[in-house]
């Protein structure tokens, strides 16, 4: 492989791995997320799936958008081993801004939830009385 093709080849499998990685927790966030959702949206299952889909395109954006921002951010490879290390390097922060995402989608779910659960109407009031006996 001559020098000049290092650069073509490393940016061409960060950016299949880098994307292929956020399609598949994207999927898993939307599969896994819409129990939640429709648990936060008291069973509206219509306004949870527009959410998690509205939420998917998010996720999307940001992590597609960061991939193809950090394409730039480095050094150039000259060799087989500083192209494994920037690539490396670059997958390493796709993944970790890949699971910042996730927590962070987390939490959103967590919340909903959360509040959901407070938000259960109080229990029916006793429609019969039990005599006490004195």
């Amino acid at each position: 492989m001559t020098p000049n093709t290092y650069p073509v080849w490393s940016y061409l499998v960060y950016v299949a791995i880098s994307v292929a990685l956020t399609i598949w927790v994207a999927r898993t966030l939307h599969r896994n997320g819409r129990i939640f959702l429709v648990d936060a949206f008291h069973g509206n299952e219509p306004l949870a799936d527009s959410v998690n889909h509205l939420l998917v395109v998010g996720f999307y954006l940001i992590n597609i958008g960061y991939v193809t921002l950090a394409l730039k951010f480095s050094q150039m490879p000259v060799d087989m081993q500083t192209a494994i290390e920037l690539l490396s390097t670059k997958i390493g922060l796709v993944l970790l801004v890949l699971g910042g995402m996730h927590f962070m989608n987390m939490i959103v779910f967590s919340r909903l939830r959360r509040r959901a659960l407070r938000e259960v109407a109080p229990p029916v009031p006793p429609s019969a009385r039990i005599p006490v006996r004195v």
